[in-house]
């Protein structure tokens, strides 16, 4: 068993594999699937697929180095096969679909195509910059490693755009704060003593709740809760209006955090806080949480702003609805909302950003370009790589 750290990718360890400190025990809940144990469902890969069968020893770093050429593509894997539900554990004979074509690092460069400047208008000797061909690489190919196009927290400190009124299975109820706060106490001639009405109580010591806090969880053993889970906290929050068509399309779940439970009770159960994005208040609303790897993306020339697309396919083209906190002048490093959905985006596709003209007739604008981190079931996060003027809610997004 080998075991691996850098400062971006944690280690992916293997069952029978000696046990190493980490964030998490490995599942307990491992079956038979054809000649081997799992923890997991692996699904038959289809005819055609390229398919690497797990081996003894094996780390999804050290199948991306051979399959890719570049170990740091293995958040790359784990997104084919969504079927391994943590990382961290891979099982000798799960199959995993790979299907994922990567140049060699050392055999990209920087290149440009055009003619002279003869008959462009541009000054002598200064080339111009050729068309994109559909379908063919950008006149800047694909230059350098790959790098993660986010953090994590600009996928589990955002949020997400949901139905109107989304299901949660459990809340946060209240905090150990809660029995602290001094009124809950009254004073009579005798001295100080517990006040019989628990509604009564306005304040508890601490509101705001952050990263080591013990909290409450209204659910335990009689509805299947057990100690070890993890749970992202989410606040619902304003519905959102499609900045073009201006109906309502959703909601806004804002993601405070994430919680780990301790222990169980019949029909309560203790929990940490072990992730605080925002301050969180008792009556948040928790949902499983599920790892998200970061895509990786290698950097490319932003498409040349006097070839733009065509206006008339931007109509009805995906667009940014929704940045949280309300920021109206976006630009490199924001995160938004975009209405690509499941069925229309992977983590890692780009974008680049356009503005429809005022003028009639005249071209859309090149105003920047984005990177889809993490996909919904109709919205995806996405985040700013690049702006070259502030970009707004409404802007249009063609693929790179």
């Amino acid at each position: 068993m080998r075991v691996r750290r850098t400062s971006l990718v944690f280690a992916v360890l293997v069952v029978g594999a000696v046990a190493v400190q980490a964030a998490d025990r490995p599942p307990k809940d491992l079956h038979f699937v054809g000649d081997h144990w799992t923890a997991w469902n692996p699904p038959t890969p289809a005819a055609g697929e390229q398919v690497h069968v797990v081996a003894k020893g094996d780390t999804l770093w050290d199948i991306a180095a051979k399959y890719y050429g570049n170990a740091y593509l293995w958040p790359q894997v784990w997104e084919k096969n969504k079927y391994i539900l943590d990382a961290h554990w891979i099982y000798p004979g799960d199959p995993l679909v790979l299907g994922l074509n990567v140049a060699p690092v050392e055999n990209l460069s920087q290149t440009t195509g055009g003619a002279t400047g003869d008959g462009t208008g541009l000054p002598p000797g200064e080339a111009a910059i050729a068309p994109p061909v559909p379908g063919a690489a950008s006149s800047a190919e694909v230059t350098g490693s790959p790098v993660p196009l986010g953090g994590e927290t600009d996928i589990y400190c955002q949020g997400y755009v949901g139905d109107l009124e989304e299901p949660f299975p459990y809340a946060l109820v209240g905090s150990e704060y809660e029995s602290l706060s001094i009124d809950r106490y009254t004073r009579n001639p005798t001295g100080w003593v517990a006040s019989t009405a628990w509604a009564s109580k306005s304040q508890t010591v601490k509101y705001g709740l952050s990263t080591g806090d013990i909290v409450y969880v209204d659910g335990g053993r009689e509805r299947g809760l057990t100690a070890g889970s993890q749970f992202t906290i989410v606040n619902p929050e304003q519905p959102i209006t499609h900045p073009v068509s201006r109906a309502i399309v959703g909601r806004y779940y804002r993601y405070l955090g994430r919680l780990r439970v301790l222990s169980v009770q019949e029909t309560t159960a203790i929990a940490e806080i072990v992730q605080a994005c925002d301050p969180i208040t008792a009556g948040a609303l928790l949902m499983p949480f599920e790892p998200e790897p970061v895509p990786l993306g290698r950097s490319t020339a932003m498409r040349p702003v006097n070839f733009p697309v065509e206006a008339a396919k931007l109509q009805g083209a995906p667009t940014i609805v929704f940045a949280k906190d309300d920021i109206i002048a976006l630009g490199a490093d924001h995160v938004v909302h975009v209405d690509l959905g499941e069925q229309d985006a992977t983590p890692g596709d780009m974008f680049t950003i356009y503005r429809q003209n005022e003028r009639p007739g005249l071209p859309p604008i090149i105003v920047g370009e984005l990177a889809v981190l993490s996909v919904h079931k109709h919205f995806s996060v996405a985040k700013i790589i690049e702006s070259r003027y502030p970009i707004r809610l409404g802007d249009r997004l063609d693929p790179k």
